[in-house]
C-alpha cells in the first residue's frame, strides 16, 4: 500500500509560523527520504492555528528541496481564485517540477466566507459556479481556451499538466471526479462517517480523460503512531482537545500535553469526540498498520494519506518514521 502526507503547518502555542513552515519542510525531506508517495499542504485563511495559506507558493519550496516525491496541493479552494490563475501557477510548477505535481482541489471556503468573499469578489459559493471553474480549468490546460478577440493561453507552456484531484468529503464531489477523470481524495479526516460508497460509485462513473487514463484514489485521515500505547494515548488527547475547542470556534495554536493532561472532557464534549473517533487512527505501529490495512480494504483504495498534528515537532517526525518502518517503505 501507498502512504503518503497531508501537511497543514500547523503552529503550536508559543510557536510561530516561520517555525511550522520549517517544519513542513523537513517533513517534507523526511517524506522524500523514507518512501512516501506524495506530500500535499493545505489552504487556510483568517487563523494563527494554520500557517499554510498559499499551497502553491509553498509547493515550489517544498518540490526544491526534495528529489522525487510528488508534491501537492490538499488542496486549493478553487473558488476563492481565478482558474486562469490557478491554470498558470500549476503551469509553472509542472514546468520548474515536470511530473511532479499534483493540483488537488475542493469547494470549501478554507476558512470563514468572508475570507472567501475577500480572496475573490465574484465568488456566490454555487455548485455550478465550481463546475464552470473546473471546465474553465480543462480549456486553458489544454490551450484551448479563447474569445473572439482570440486564444487564452495559461501561460509558462508546458509539456506536461499537474494531475488533478478532487477532494471530497461527501458525495457529490466524489461525481465530479468521475466525469472529469480526476483523481479522488476522500477526506475522512473532515468527515468520519463519509460513506466507502464514495470509491465505489467514482469508479463506476469514472470517464477516462487525458491525464488520467484509470480511477485513483486515496483516502486521507489523522494518523497517530508512537512507540507506547502511552505516548498514542497522550498524543491523542492533545488531538481530541483541539478538535472539541474547534467545534467551539476556538482555532489557537496546539496545546502541549502537560498544559491539557488534567482536563476533563464534559459530557457534551465526549458525545463529539465519539462522532470525531473515525476521523482519527492512533496507536503503536502494529495497531495503526492493522487499522489502516482494514480501512484501505473498506474503501478500496491503494493509498492511505496521513495528516498529524502534534505540539513536540518530534512527535510529528517519529509518527511518520514508525509508519515508514510499519508499511516498509522503500
Amino acid at each position: 500500500m501507498k502512504l503518503s502526507i497531508l501537511d497543514q503547518s500547523p503552529v503550536r502555542k508559543g510557536g510561530s509560523a516561520s517555525e511550522a513552515l520549517r517544519q513542513t519542510i523537513a517533513v517534507a525531506q523526511l517524506a522524500d527520504r523514507r518512501g512516501f508517495t506524495r506530500f500535499w499542504v493545505s489552504e487556510h485563511h483568517n487563523s494563527t492555528a494554520i500557517a499554510g495559506s498559499a499551497p502553491e507558493v509553498l509547493m515550489v519550496k517544498l518540490a526544491d528541496e526534495t528529489q522525487r516525491i510528488r508534491v501537492g496541493s490538499g488542496g486549493v479552494m478553487l473558488p476563492n481564485h481565478s482558474a486562469l490563475k490557478v491554470a498558470e501557477n500549476f503551469r509553472l510548477l509542472e514546468a520548474l517540477f515536470p511530473g511532479r505535481i499534483d493540483l488537488g482541489m475542493g469547494r470549501a471556503p478554507g476558512g470563514d466566507r468572508i475570507s472567501s468573499a475577500l480572496l475573490n469578489p465574484s465568488n456566490d459559493f454555487s455548485e455550478q459556479s465550481y463546475r464552470h471553474q473546473l471546465d474553465y480549468l480543462q480549456t486553458f490546460f489544454t490551450d484551448t481556451a479563447g474569445t473572439q478577440y482570440g486564444p487564452i493561453l495559461a501561460v509558462p507552456q508546458a509539456d506536461t499538466i499537474p494531475l488533478q484531484w478532487i477532494l471530497s468529503s461527501s458525495g457529490g464531489s466524489s461525481q465530479l471526479a468521475a466525469e472529469y477523470g480526476m483523481g479522488l481524495a476522500v477526506a475522512k479526516f473532515i468527515n468520519g462517517q463519509v460513506s466507502p460508497r464514495i470509491v465505489e460509485d467514482y469508479r463506476r462513473a469514472f470517464e477516462p480523460s487525458e491525464s488520467l487514463e484509470k480511477p485513483e484514489a486515496l483516502l486521507a485521515l489523522f494518523v497517530i503512531c508512537a512507540d507506547t500505547e502511552e505516548k498514542a494515548r497522550q498524543l491523542r488527547k492533545v488531538l481530541d482537545y483541539r478538535l472539541v475547542q474547534m467545534d467551539k470556534g476556538k482555532f489557537d495554536g496546539i496545546d502541549d500535553y502537560e498544559s491539557i493532561k488534567d482536563y476533563e472532557f464534559t459530557m457534551a464534549e465526549e458525545e463529539r469526540l465519539r462522532f470525531h473517533a473515525d476521523r482519527v487512527v492512533s496507536g503503536t505501529p502494529d495497531f495503526v498498520k492493522e487499522q489502516l490495512t482494514a480501512l484501505a480494504d473498506e474503501y478500496g483504495v491503494d493509498e492511505i494519506m496521513a495528516s498529524m498534528m502534534a505540539y513536540h515537532f518530534e512527535d510529528r517526525i517519529r509518527s511518520f518514521e514508525l509508519l515508514a518502518d510499519g508499511f516498509e517503505l522503500k
